[in-house]
């Protein structure tokens, strides 16, 4: 069973390594940002995000944008055209049904194409302040390692780590493990001898050789 103190420790640690506060967007650039953020890597996502809201910054202007203008313009994101149309239906149903606006319920999230679990969770913390953890492939990687979870399945996991963390410590907690994910905690390899919770972590293959 793990010992939420033990993880809190950890979190303690990662914080202090770091150094990350907590941030804030604006739901609607969020919620596209997270869209063409599938599949792609974050340097390619923000200066796609970017020439995107050059063009359009509300449901109200993006609906307006022709499919293929959206395509061109968030080239090369992964399956860009595919996200083209998804951010067109999401627009649509924004106008549609919250008169243009964000929902901010998980199941309303949902609900909008595009949109799963992580990426609602990614608006209601990163634009709401509600106390959810997201569960991308980094802290899905590094909450199996540390022994947190045991599943696969982001859903599980993300209810194992809301077992784990007090709602108000869970707001730095994504981030923490994303920013830890890239920079130690790496796949298929971890850098084990320079990771700054080596002495708390259970992960049985440790790389303790640069």
């Amino acid at each position: 069973m793990v010992k939420p103190s033990k993880a809190n420790e950890i979190i303690r640690v990662l914080k202090k390594e770091y150094d990350i506060g907590p941030w804030h967007a604006r739901p609607f650039r969020t919620l596209i940002s997270c869209i063409l953020s599938q599949r792609t890597k974050d340097e390619t996502t923000g200066p796609a995000t970017e020439r995107l809201f050059r063009l359009a910054k509300t449901p109200q202007e993006m609906v307006k944008l022709p499919q293929r203008k959206i395509a061109k313009t968030i080239y090369p994101v992964g399956f860009y055209n595919q996200k083209a149309k998804r951010i067109k239906q999401a627009c649509e149903m924004l106008l549609e049904k919250y008169n243009g606006r964000v929902p901010k319920t998980r199941a309303e999230l949902m609900g909008l194409p595009g949109i799963g679990g992580k990426c609602a969770d990614i608006v209601l913390l990163f634009s709401y302040g509600h106390e959810v953890i997201p569960v991308d492939t980094h802290v899905a990687k590094v909450s199996r390692r540390l022994g947190w979870t045991k599943h696969n399945d982001r859903e599980k996991i993300r209810e194992d780590l809301h077992n784990i963390f007090p709602s108000n410590n869970r707001s730095i907690v994504n981030s923490l493990l994303v920013t830890f994910g890239k920079d130690i905690c790496k796949a298929p390899i971890p850098r084990c001898y320079e990771c700054p919770i080596e002495k708390l972590c259970p992960y049985p293959n440790k790389n303790l050789k640069n």
